[in-house]
């Protein structure tokens, strides 16, 4: 008796271990769970497009706007922001394909703001035909800043040398193991007026502000959602539903348009296996370097 129970509760074990590695198996060979799209019935929509977080990289939201451009299904786009901002390129990236949805496609553009949408997060949305911001949204914050840390005296008191061979006088600007000279900064304050004046004329062309007026609010200081619209920044005050709404009209849906959005595609590794285990995050906290040196419009 037991010799048979040993005998079951071993079965039970190794059967546990076995679909343990199974799971894993699958998982590194397919690498990612819930691809599917979600839709919301047949007929003519309102796609949803979700940007949320610091704007590090443009390829997902493209590709989503893209896709959506070409649907014939699909009569108008809502770009559902909650973002500070983040890199000046992906930023422009995402700002240039919405233009060009609206150029190639007449489909209605609508940006919803969320909590946030600043900086970055405004300059995609000046490409929309409509911005619809909550009153207590956080806008604004029209500039550019460039910034790293410097470590070099840390460096020396620990007695560490960090030595550089370089082709030219500016090749490791933003370096944080030295100080920044005049002619870095002379520089780099010509590479943020170029980003500023860049990001001021959207603004003055798509929200029709004179160039005197945009510079005066373009001094890197944020607006309420309030605030914003009598500035001319954004176009109405409402929730992410109301922006929905605006879209269907626009499109000639009307209110309460159906609805089409992509479930978030998830990228599973082994370091979200072991992580679930421990409650870290081993993937981001492997991944959490910062490219310095790179101006931002945050």
């Amino acid at each position: 008796m037991a010799r048979t129970r040993d005998i079951v509760i071993g079965v039970i074990i190794g059967g546990s271990f076995l679909v343990f590695f199974l799971i894993m198996a699958i998982t590194l060979i397919y690498g990612r769970f819930g691809e599917a799209d979600g839709f919301s019935g047949l007929g003519d929509k309102v796609a949803i497009v979700n940007l949320d977080g610091v704007i590090s990289s443009s390829t997902e939201i493209v590709r989503q706007l893209d896709r959506w451009g070409r649907d014939d299904n699909v009569r108008a786009i809502v770009v559902h922001i909650n973002s500070p901002g983040g890199g000046v390129a992906p930023s422009q990236e995402i700002y240039d394909k919405l233009m060009k949805v609206r150029a190639d496609t007449d489909k209605p553009i609508v940006v919803s703001m969320a909590s946030v949408c600043a900086s970055g997060g405004y300059y995609i949305a000046c490409a929309a035909d409509e911005i619809v911001a909550v009153p207590g949204t956080v806008t604004g914050s029209i500039g550019v800043i460039f910034e790293w840390p410097v470590m070099n005296k840390l460096l020396d008191k620990v007695g560490v040398q960090y030595e550089t061979i370089k082709s030219g006088k500016v090749k490791d600007v933003g370096s944080p193991f030295r100080e920044a000279n005049d002619v870095d900064r002379a520089m780099l304050q010509l590479v943020v007026d170029d980003t500023y004046d860049q990001f001021v004329s959207v603004v003055c062309e798509r929200r029709g502000i004179t160039r005197d007026s945009a510079i005066a609010m373009a001094t890197g200081a944020i607006f309420t959602g309030r605030q914003a619209q009598k500035l001319g920044l954004v176009d109405s005050l409402g929730t992410f539903d109301d922006a929905v709404d605006l879209a269907g009209e626009l499109s000639g849906l009307g209110k309460n348009p159906r609805r089409v959005k992509e479930t978030p595609r998830r990228t599973v590794s082994i370091f979200d296996l072991l992580g679930s285990l421990t409650n870290i995050d081993l993937g981001k906290l492997l991944d959490s370097r910062q490219d310095w040196v790179s101006p931002k419009l945050q």
